[in-house]
């Protein structure tokens, strides 16, 4: 595994460093296998080759068909080709008729903000799901919010901020009912055209699991529920710049763009081979691994939130933020009152602690997660003043050492500060 030279990296939720063997075989095949998988040359059929062996490895360990695997280039692409697709081809089959769509207000920006274009443009009416003070969907509300025009539901599996891992198997459950005619409205035959004017697959539901496939349990996908599952490889410790979607036989998606017809028409463009059997083979060593990998950083993950509550410093009220047993084995999210986050980040790098403050991929605006105002709400709470936080992250080369380290740098920048806020 790569390490930074005299730094402790808590950060894991952003990115992975690159496993040693993936990185080996990535060197590997970029050096002898780099033909284009759609010509018929020797070469070319070599790559297509290696691209189905690692379609059908993605397979295997979700208990998956193999046409049911297409390769993206990341967890963001694959979530737009879902929503996109599935509004798209609602739309296209259903001329004249605006499709609802149901999302939770805490998913990572990569579902909100292409449900905001849809909401934005027309072209789809919406539906944010609030959560509980701990940032769990309630399955009913799903439920609930369901319509006869609704095309699809895309609830996270684990928060990327919190790490809270939303009751997946429920929702899909209460979807389920809805499409046996259980939704059907009052008054009205399950089997009626009126009840039901849609295709009777919908509403389609999606799982963004970026963050819980290091760890939670995705060995038969149609026990978890889903129509779609997105992940990618940079939170797996495989290469970035490759993701997966997991996309069950029958649904139909309308591709965002058009091109050479690679991944079943869904994603044209020339298939980066040597990426695509990189994030195979992290995935196959993830779910090796996910057992004991959970249950070692489940024991460090407590043990570095109890110390951190004990933190004793009169100007400084540290709150964890999310459940505190049904979430991720290595996320601690935390705030901190009268100093603001990206001041302890930075103080935090400067002594050689990496951690984050909010989602990365949002990490450079000004204004507070949205995430945790939206449990700071479901609390009957608001901010007040200064608000900092932190979201650290354990992966693999974190030891109890990189804790203690953490811990104790942090209770010193605290003290620091201490004089300024009295």
């Amino acid at each position: 595994m790569v390490k930074n030279v005299n730094k402790t990296y808590l950060d894991y939720a952003s990115a992975t460093p690159i496993d040693k063997r993936v990185l080996k075989l990535v060197s590997f095949y970029e050096k002898k296998l780099f033909a284009n998988a759609t010509s018929i040359h020797s070469g070319g059929v070599k790559a297509r080759n290696i691209i189905e062996e690692a379609r059908e490895k993605i397979a295997r360990g979700m208990n998956a068909h193999s046409d049911e695997v297409i390769f993206t280039g990341s967890s963001t692409e694959s979530i737009a080709m879902v929503i996109l697709g599935v509004v798209n081809n609602y739309q296209l089959n259903n001329k004249g008729h605006i499709p609802h769509i149901i999302t939770s207000k805490i998913e990572h920006p990569a579902v909100i903000m292409n449900f905001k274009l849809l909401e934005e443009r027309g072209k789809a009416e919406v539906t944010y799901i609030k959560v509980n003070e701990n940032g769990i969907v309630n399955p009913k509300d799903i439920k609930e919010a369901i319509k006869s025009n609704t095309a699809l539901v895309s609830i996270m599996y684990a928060n990327n901020e919190i790490g809270t891992i939303e009751p997946i198997q429920e929702i899909a459950k209460e979807i389920r009912h809805y499409r046996k005619g259980k939704g059907a409205p009052q008054g009205l035959a399950s089997d009626s055209l009126e009840a039901r004017p849609f295709p009777a697959s919908y509403p389609l539901f999606h799982t963004d699991a970026t963050q819980a496939i290091n760890y939670l349990d995705i060995s038969n996908v149609d026990k978890l529920g889903v129509d779609m599952l997105s992940f990618n490889g940079s939170k797996i410790y495989g290469p970035k710049g490759v993701g997966v979607l997991y996309k069950k036989r029958g649904i139909k998606l309308s591709p965002i763009y058009s091109g050479g017809e690679q991944e079943f028409g869904l994603r044209s463009g020339t298939e980066n081979v040597s990426s695509i059997a990189a994030i195979a083979l992290a995935f196959e060593i993830a779910n090796k691994m996910k057992m004991k990998e959970a249950s070692r950083l489940t024991k460090l993950r407590d043990y570095t939130i109890g110390k951190l509550l004990k933190i004793n410093n009169d100007n400084f009220k540290i709150v964890l933020n999310g459940d505190t047993k049904n979430r991720l084995p290595n996320n601690i999210n935390i705030s901190i009152s009268n100093i603001s986050s990206e001041l302890l980040v930075i103080e935090l790098d400067a002594k050689g602690i990496e951690v984050s403050a909010k989602s990365a991929c949002k990490s450079g605006e000004d204004d507070e997660s949205y995430v945790i105002t939206e449990i700071r709400k479901a609390k009957g709470e608001t901010y007040k003043g200064e608000e900092g936080s932190l979201r650290i992250t354990l992966g693999r080369d974190t030891k109890k050492t990189d804790i203690d380290k953490f811990i104790l740098t942090l209770s010193k920048i605290l003290d620091k500060y201490k004089k300024w806020k009295k």
